[in-house]
């Protein structure tokens, strides 16, 4: 029996029959949830994409926005695999809205503005540094009770040498 499978169910042993009920109520809204922010994004895309078409040009603002539009779409996918959300998703789309806030109001912005959203953006890269660090430095356990498998977490099997 897979470990993720034992752990599972160890946990199912220990709820409360209230819990046990409402387990398969939220993980359903859960999804519902996740494929409503997938479809509302994948809309938001396209009429970015015909607001372009209109427009007869493409700008990096309309860039940087469609792949804040991919990055959500990444993070509801793996969010959907694994049941984790890698909190490096999340910062990608901070530093990437935060970029194309300055792109688009950096005429109206003064030196201060721009130097605090300068700030904050180097701030959640090294935050992002200091994230893969750990989880290369630390990774995660098997069967430490999250929903999902990590690749850095399977055991690793040794060949045995034939003499």
């Amino acid at each position: 029996m897979d470990p993720r499978e034992i752990n599972e169910t160890a946990e199912q042993h220990h709820q409360s029959p209230e819990m046990r009920f409402l387990h398969p109520i939220f993980h359903a809204v859960e999804v519902i949830g996740l494929l409503l922010i997938a479809i509302i994004t994948i809309m938001a895309g396209i009429q970015e994409v015909g607001l372009m078409l209109d427009r007869g040009s493409v700008q990096l603002s309309d860039l940087l926005m469609m792949f804040i539009y991919l990055e959500v779409l990444a993070m509801v996918i793996i969010y959907m695999e694994s049941g984790r959300l890698p909190i490096r998703i999340p910062i990608y789309i901070a530093i990437v809205a935060l970029a194309r806030y300055m792109i688009l109001d950096m005429k109206d912005m003064n030196e201060m503005k721009i130097l605090g959203i300068s700030v904050a953006i180097v701030i959640l890269a090294l935050a992002v540094l200091i994230l893969r660090y750990g989880h290369t430095k630390y990774p995660y356990a098997l069967g430490d009770g999250r929903r999902g498998n990590r690749p850095s977490a399977k055991p690793q099997t040794q060949k045995k040498e034939t003499t």
